[in-house]
């Protein structure tokens, strides 16, 4: 049977998808990730319930708070580990002289992004298919729902050469229903019985033409897979703030991704972008359902990834985790503010997924990725609680072995990512590099976190009021308060009320209030753009 008419017979329900190929890995791997995650989890519960000095409702209460945050860190430092066990293997490149024998369509959403840096994207991309030679099986695909005039005459002007020359397909919708999903559905209806496969690229993502001629071969050798989600790696960063993101990902991220996939196997998860998606899988399955209600609640699904990966695997398809991040890539937010929009976003998203992680069907792992995208944000409240449980002396710890092993299991990931850059077989130079961006990383970090973590807490509580962040609207004309002004104020609050009740506790969230306090000089510092990517200046 040629591979066009195995893929229509999948595509009318003729043929079940067959099982892919990562289950054996994953069958070794997950119980060493549960082990693992079971006994860290218990190391640390039994530690704080040790140290306790007078058992009260409020230490019942912290131990409740503190057992599904015990559980989270624990979930992060196994799943390095777990890496380091089962590193991920080198890509198989496709064979000298393999051509497709579907179709794919590289779609890429846009709303409002920078014309002109879409537009060398493109530009680029088309080049390098062609030369991989995919032109002819490789639509480039563009799905706009830029709104606004200025925005719209723009990205047409910048785009304008591409359609000329006949190198990518536009098409921007007027209403924008169902946001990103939306218009991908809108298209698939109109287009998706046209191709095999369809690559969905952000306005940011970068792929190259080989990575992406990697991942076509995999999916048509591997009839059962329905989504190949790529492993990413951060572009170069403007700022120090995302130069410290791309150390976190260069560092951590290996061992951490390697883990992933090896203990997820065939029921990974999509990030929304840098993922190939074969179209019978999506038609069978990823149909997103609008939720009852108004936003933030209800109405459109903002982490639309997440469902879908869960409905293509209900539907008997694998969503495989290829953690390479080798021709793969995206920006990252280059300041504060763009960083704590995107996650605002992400939140209400997130939160969402309450309502659905019951879903009938759905695959355990399914509903432990959805699980795992709603406590990424509850997480922040919670730990805010439990700081303000013990800074106030409502709950007593005789002992700090409790907090000496929370801090070495913080540091699993990064330790771990040291070790697969540093370990043996490293060179002197290549240890101090690493040892250097490690320290850096680790610095940055832990002035950010409180940070990040007030945010967190303060998008939960939006969320939670029933606000709704909109998609992608205009800033409003409200006032605007200084830089940083909000956490200092947080960060005298804290420490006034652990003063007052509890004078010897002051010590004890220094670490914590100090970068909140000192956020309106951190947030400019950090923000700044580094002077080695300073942009040209224009001759007088």
């Amino acid at each position: 049977m040629t591979y066009q008419a195995r893929h229509m017979d999948i595509r009318r329900g003729r043929t079940a998808p067959v099982a892919a190929s990562p289950r054996r890995g994953a069958d070794a791997a997950r119980p060493v990730f549960v082990a693992l995650t079971l006994v860290i989890t218990a190391t640390l519960a039994g530690s704080v319930a040790a140290g306790i000095a007078v058992w009260t409702g409020w230490s019942l209460a912290a131990m409740a708070l503190m057992l599904p945050g015990f559980l989270w860190i624990a979930g992060g430092a196994a799943t390095s580990l777990t890496g380091l066990g089962y590193p991920a293997r080198p890509g198989t490149a496709p064979p000298q002289g393999w051509q497709p024998e579907g179709q794919t369509a590289v779609l890429m959403l846009l709303c409002r992004e920078d014309p002109q840096a879409v537009a060398t994207r493109l530009d680029k991309l088309s080049a390098q298919l062609e030369a991989v030679g995919l032109a002819r099986q490789a639509q480039l695909i563009v799905l706009s729902d830029t709104f606004g005039a200025d925005a719209i005459l723009a990205e047409a002007a910048a785009l304008d050469h591409l359609i000329a020359a006949n190198r990518i397909t536009y098409r921007r919708r007027v209403d924008n229903d169902g946001r990103k999903p939306g218009n991908i559905a809108e298209w698939f209806d109109r287009q998706g019985q046209d191709f095999d496969h369809m690559l969905v690229l952000d306005a940011d993502s970068q792929m190259s033409g080989q990575r992406i001629r990697r991942m076509i071969w995999r999916m048509e050798t591997t009839p059962g897979l329905g989504l190949l989600q790529a492993g990413m790696s951060l572009v170069p960063a403007q700022s120090r703030f995302g130069q410290v993101q791309r150390i976190s990902s260069r560092v951590l991220g290996p061992p951490y991704a390697a883990g992933l996939a090896a203990w997820t196997g065939r029921t990974g998860n999509y990030w929304g972008h840098n993922a190939l998606i074969r179209t019978a899988a999506f038609a069978a399955a990823a149909r997103l359902p609008r939720l009852s209600g108004p936003a933030p609640y209800g109405g459109d699904i903002l982490s639309h990834d997440f469902i879908e990966a869960a409905l293509i695997r209900r539907a008997g398809w694998a969503v495989v985790f290829d953690p390479d991040p080798a021709g793969s890539a995206e920006d990252g937010p280059q300041t504060l503010a763009e960083f704590h929009r995107r996650n605002r976003r992400w939140c209400q998203g997130n939160l969402q997924h309450l309502r659905l992680v019951g879903m009938q069907g759905l695959h355990p792992l399914s509903r432990l990725h959805l699980a795992s995208g709603v406590f990424g944000f509850l997480a922040a409240p919670l730990w805010l609680a439990l700081v303000i449980l013990m800074g106030t002396g409502l709950v007593t710890l005789e002992s700090g072995l409790a907090f000496a092993l929370i801090l070495l299991t913080l540091l699993i990931p990064k330790l771990a990512g040291l070790w697969r850059l540093a370990g043996p077989g490293a060179t002197t130079w290549r240890r101090q590099v690493a040892c250097r961006a490690l320290a850096a990383e680790l610095m940055l970090s832990s002035l950010l976190a409180p940070i990040v973590m007030l945010h967190h807490t303060a998008a939960v509580v939006s969320v939670l009021c029933g606000r709704d962040c909109g998609w992608k609207r205009p800033g409003g004309n409200g006032p605007v308060l200084p830089q940083g002004l909000l956490e200092m104020a947080t960060g005298l609050g804290l420490t006034a009320l652990v003063v007052t009740l509890n004078p010897q506790g002051a010590a004890w969230i220094a670490p914590l209030v100090a970068p909140m306090i000192a956020a309106p000089l951190l947030i400019g510092r950090i923000d700044a753009v580094r002077p080695d990517r300073c942009p040209p200046q224009n001759p007088a």
